[in-house]
């Protein structure tokens, strides 16, 4: 289809396809490392302003991330049968409209933090734009890009400290640190859907570095992202429910592995879409935790 016959609905539509607006997941799993960040820096009582700030921020720098993404991929995707149809893919969109949209939606992020007048928070989220227009080239060489991811999705953490602290302590990295972790097992849950395609056209994912280790290590991320969690916990004095919010994430992870271990690519795809779950049952024990120190 060529880009300069749609109608503006229709364009609308393939923009908002290619944000994946109409796949929230990314934005969820985004939302829940910088959710604790929030919490966590203002002792359960964030900032009203910087907290909408930061969850309409994130909307928009996911959808940023998604655009370059595609850019970047625009000569993969055709060839991998769940990205054959995406707008840049087939033709919907062209790439200069892509960069365009990519520019803009992070504009407005940027503009967005300008009111807070914090230089550390204006310095950090430059990094954060970084780490998200870089992401998805660290596919063509790095044997585990996913944890370039988690440092990416984590990034709302340190930056949620910065607005409310002006500072980063280094509990802020520990629950990043957590966060890569995380983000390693279910990213790695999302690349055993496309291992076939992805050995292919060459692309680099964990589920191809680990090969028959996939789902072990899968678990063991899990086990290191719990146990850090956990830490944190001790460091910061978090009551019983915090530990009975990451017990509840060690049950969804224990399910998890009752899905990805055949490595059936439908129900790896259904463990990946499940981790909404466990950045909930985490964010649910801090707020408990937090509520109960008052």
């Amino acid at each position: 289809m060529n880009p300069s016959k749609l109608t503006l609905t229709q364009r609308l539509t393939e923009y908002e396809k290619l944000m994946r607006l109409d796949k929230p997941i990314g934005i969820l799993l985004l939302a829940w490392p910088t959710l604790w960040g929030l919490w966590l820096s203002s002792v359960g009582r964030p900032d009203f302003m910087v907290l909408w700030i930061f969850v309409i921020g994130l909307v928009l720098m996911r959808s940023a991330g998604c655009v370059v993404n595609d850019y970047a991929d625009r000569h993969f995707d055709p060839h991998v049968e769940r990205t054959k149809n995406r707008p840049l893919a087939a033709g919907r969109v062209s790439e200069k409209e892509a960069l365009i949209l990519a520019g803009v939606l992070a504009l407005l992020a940027f503009v967005l933090i300008l009111p807070l007048k914090n230089l550390l928070l204006i310095q950090l989220s430059v990094a954060a734009a970084f780490l998200a227009a870089s992401y998805p080239y660290t596919k063509r060489f790095l044997a585990i890009p996913q944890a370039y991811l988690g440092i990416a999705f984590g990034f709302g953490i340190p930056m949620a400290y910065a607005a409310h602290l002006d500072a980063v302590p280094s509990i802020a990295w520990l629950l990043m640190a957590a966060n890569v972790f995380w983000a390693v097992a279910y990213d790695t849950e999302y690349a055993m859907v496309d291992r076939a395609d992805d050995l292919k056209i060459g692309i680099k994912t964990s589920a191809i570095t680990f090969g028959k280790y996939d789902v072990a290590a899968v678990m063991l991320c899990y086990v290191i992202t719990l146990a850090l969690l956990a830490w944190v916990g001790q460091k910061l004095y978090l009551g019983w429910p915090f530990h009975l919010g990451l017990a509840a994430a060690a049950g969804i992870a224990g399910y998890h592995y009752t899905l990805i271990k055949d490595r059936d690519p439908a129900r790896c795809f259904k463990a990946f879409l499940h981790n909404n779950w466990f950045g909930a049952a985490v964010f649910a024990g801090m707020v408990a935790s937090l509520l109960q120190t008052r």
